[in-house]
């Protein structure tokens, strides 16, 4: 692959995958553009002016989709939705669904380094490209195509906000029972799309371990698994 240069046919079903006919296609070029490839091709700019705006662009609209279409969730719960989408592995999980990879532009060590499955490099790019989408057509456009890939994104992850957050009541327990604050030891293993993390937790003499998808499902599991382990506090151990 010539990483000097755009791959038409994959900026092509990446427009697709945003639902978006550039005006300037210049600007999905250049949200292409790693700061790898800006080094080796002394280009004047990489892509990371467009991921600050398409960051900007994309807190904007998923806190306004959390507002407008989830008005029964409190403030917590709307900040949990919003950061359960809003991280570089969800970032990166859509990055993947619109194809994005094979239209980065990488350098050549960045590419034989497998820098088109970087989580980093995938949520970055993935957010220049909402940049790229906001300078080509406005904010109107921008707000529909974005809320198009993220709603969907939002409604799979609210079951896992509604549920308990094992973590906190697992720390809340600990210190009613005297016990240190829980510690976490997270490994993981896999390549970078389909990663499987492990995490143990110790609190006192109790240890757990769970494992997940990511590093808070691992962590929530082994904080369940840990609570089954601790006794229940009575009701004047506070």
């Amino acid at each position: 692959m010539d990483v000097s240069h755009p791959d038409p046919d994959a900026l092509a079903r990446l427009a697709t995958g945003f639902d978006h006919v550039f005006a300037d296609p210049s600007l999905l070029i250049r949200a292409m553009q790693h700061r790898s490839w800006q080094a080796e091709n002394d280009a004047p700019e990489s892509n990371e002016r467009l991921e600050f705006l398409g960051d900007a662009v994309l807190g904007w609209v998923v806190a306004d989709i959390a507002y407008t279409s989830f008005a029964d969730l409190p403030e917590g719960r709307l900040t949990d939705l919003r950061k359960s989408v809003v991280n570089a592995n969800a970032l990166a999980a859509l990055a993947r669904e619109v194809d994005l990879g094979p239209a980065l532009m990488l350098g050549r060590g960045e590419d034989a380094a497998g820098g088109r499955e970087k989580t980093s490099i995938l949520s970055d790019a993935f957010e220049a490209v909402i940049g790229a989408v906001y300078l080509d057509a406005g904010p109107t456009v921008a707000y529909e195509k974005v809320k198009r890939l993220m709603l969907p994104a939002m409604r799979r992850a609210l079951p896992d906000i509604d549920s308990l957050d094992a973590k906190t009541v697992l720390q809340e327990r600990a210190s009613r029972l005297g016990s240190p604050a829980p510690r976490y030891d997270v490994t993981s293993e896999g390549p970078d799309h389909a990663k499987t993390f492990t995490a143990r937790v110790l609190v006192g003499s109790v240890s757990a371990e769970g494992t997940g998808p990511s590093k808070k499902n691992a962590e929530q599991q082994a904080a369940q698994r840990a609570l089954a382990l601790l006794p229940v506090p009575s009701p004047d151990q506070n």
